[in-house]
């Protein structure tokens, strides 16, 4: 499952005299890919910055465990998932932040021109995409642009195969009835 690159990476990272070189070839070489994705949950430069930072800090003090069974890709994509679910979770939970007000900063950053540059159809698919519920979110984003298939997608959030397309289907559904309505 791993690639020549993974397996050189994990090489170095494994030998004690490399293993900080290691690191550095596994952020150069997965830190936009982890980015986009987080930002694409959730949308804010500074929240991406630090899960995406989140992510890699897990990955270093974790990559023990790392059994070589999937792609370091998709091991990085199931933590940077996690931490960006945890982290939506967390939002919802807190006092003193509702998800309605995050749910406001984000309409009040897609409706600003020099956060969002994207025309209206984009405008409209990125509000349909965040009244999403959070798994399907993730579902349609990791299918739908990050061109991942099933099975990658099942291996990074640890759901059937099923349980996704269902999602994805819901997902479209959704995103298709909220731009329709706009």
């Amino acid at each position: 499952m791993m690639n020549t690159k993974d397996q050189e990476i994990l090489q170095l990272i494994q030998s004690p005299v490399s293993r900080d070189m290691g690191f550095r070839q596994l952020i150069q070489t997965y830190q936009k890919k982890v980015y986009h994705v987080i930002r694409r949950m959730v949308l804010i430069h500074e929240d991406a910055d630090d899960l995406t930072q989140n992510t890699f800090i897990k990955a270093f003090h974790h990559i023990d465990k790392f059994q070589g069974q999937s792609s370091l890709f998709t091991w990085l994509y199931r933590i940077a998932t996690n931490e960006t679910l945890t982290f939506l979770e967390k939002k919802k939970k807190r006092f003193f932040f509702s998800m309605d007000d995050y749910q406001e900063k984000i309409e009040s950053f897609l409706s600003h021109p020099d956060h969002f540059d994207g025309d209206q159809i984009q405008m409209k698919l990125q509000r349909a995409m965040q009244s999403l519920p959070e798994k399907q979110r993730l579902v349609f984003q990791l299918k739908n642009q990050e061109d991942l298939t099933y099975d990658q997608i099942a291996e990074i959030t640890g759901t059937s195969i099923g349980a996704l397309k269902a999602s994805y289907h819901h997902a479209v559904k959704k995103i298709e009835q909220s731009v329709l309505e706009e």
